[in-house]
């Protein structure tokens, strides 16, 4: 299946920054690396579609309306996501899904699926399945889904009709029977060949099943709409409060602990520079845990449109924590970092080896737990005048008013020790 998307994208020939890959969670994810040029973003268990829909309606109402927005979900994602599904073809969203049922669950043992034929065998339904699988393609086609088309991996016709989907224009799905080899295989006595004998075994109909043009994607519909009752501004990004003096992009990395608010404070700095015209990314990663263990943020500030959300050769990295800066350290970002690097961590942590200038100051004893990275933040901040101050104040006085004064007040205390 990836190899004719592949195919696909090469014959479509869309610019790469046009192409935005959204997977799901489970074996689906591991295309994210093999397609090292279009963006990628992975998501959680059954939420791609959700995610997806808010890409390109940002890009549809907001953007250029270049970007095209290809899903991959498997049949435990689609029914675990149905509703997202459901909402995003009733919408009619310019996103294309390609629905890979293989009939389990085959990340997490090979259990049964809504999608799971009966008198298959699964991890769950070790006698064969006994319940009549979901008939996903009529329930898009219920939902006013404008393109929906079925067929199996092994199809000549694939790639026609994954260029097809792809260039439709609103909601278009493609449900892709396949092989789980790792489990249904082995259980079932299951070839490519055999694929179709479950569509027909199951009635579900092979090829182009609908295709219809009597609706404009929801983007365009709705953006019609704020033009003419005159709200042009309801759904643009606000103008600059002061213009940005950023001439050049920067990255700032910071780790801390979960629950002391890393995340949050990064995205409070997003806001911000967003407020000062400059364009941003956030990246996060936490561990499965939730709640316990690192935090961790990449954030790129830039007067330019950015490309790409990774951190390669960090500019500045905070440390607030213990946690944080082991992360830092198994995932490779002190390893990555160059004599151009400044690093700024907590004076609890004691001596770190690394490139570049390490600053070493008391955010956990000056502001407490919960306020060091946003304190370390503005700190940075303002001291490499990446954006005014006075603008990050501003969105933090509007999250945490009551915090404001004892934050600046900490922060001058800082700088007139570290200067």
């Amino acid at each position: 299946m990836l190899r004719k998307l592949n195919d696909a994208l090469v014959a479509l020939q869309i610019p790469f920054e046009h192409v935005a890959l959204v997977t799901d969670i489970g074996c689906i994810g591991l295309a994210d690396a093999l397609f090292e040029k279009i963006h990628t973003v992975h998501t959680t268990h059954g939420r791609s579609t959700a995610f997806a829909t808010g890409i390109q309606l940002a890009d549809s109402v907001l953007g250029d309306r270049k970007l095209k927005t290809i899903i991959i979900i498997g049949d435990g994602g689609a029914m675990i996501g149905l509703n997202h599904l459901v909402h995003a073809a009733s919408l009619n969203v310019d996103v294309t899904v390609l629905i890979c049922n293989n009939f389990v669950y085959g990340m997490t043992g090979g259990q049964g699926s809504g999608l799971t034929p009966e008198c298959f065998v699964t991890a769950t339904t070790p006698k064969g399945n006994i319940v009549p699988p979901v008939d996903l393609c009529g329930i898009l086609k219920s939902s006013n889904a404008a393109f929906v088309a079925r067929t199996t991996a092994i199809d000549i016709r694939l790639t026609e009709l994954m260029k097809k989907a792809i260039v439709f224009e609103g909601f278009a799905a493609v449900e892709i029977l396949e092989l789980c080899t790792e489990y249904a295989v082995d259980q079932n006595d299951l070839t490519g060949k055999k694929l179709t004998e479950i569509a027909d075994g199951n009635g579900w109909e092979l090829g182009l099943l609908q295709s219809l043009n009597t609706r404009k994607p929801y983007g365009q519909r709705l953006t019609k709409i704020e033009n003419k009752i005159g709200k042009k501004n309801h759904l643009r990004v606000a103008q600059p409060i002061e213009p940005p003096k950023l001439d050049h992009p920067v990255n700032i990395v910071i780790a801390g602990s979960a629950g002391e608010r890393v995340q949050s404070s990064a995205a409070l700095l997003c806001q911000a520079a967003v407020a000062n015209g400059l364009h941003v990314t956030q990246k996060n990663d936490n561990p499965v845990t939730q709640g316990s263990g690192f935090s961790l943020s990449e954030v790129w500030i830039s007067p330019e449109e950015i490309q790409f959300t990774g951190v390669e050769h960090p500019d500045f990295v905070i440390a607030t924590s213990s946690d944080g800066l082991r992360e830092l350290t198994s995932n490779g970002t002190l390893g990555r970092a160059t004599s151009e690097t400044t690093f700024y961590i907590d004076e609890s942590l004691g001596a770190i080896e690394a490139k570049g200038k390490v600053i070493a100051l008391p955010f956990r004893k000056t502001f407490g737990a919960d306020r060091a990275p946003l304190s370390a933040l503005m700190f940075v901040t303002s001291r490499h005048g990446l954006i005014p101050i006075s603008v990050l104040e501003g969105t933090i006085q509007a999250k945490f008013p009551a915090d404001l004064e004892n934050l600046l007040q900490g922060l001058a205390l800082l700088k007139s020790t570290s200067d």
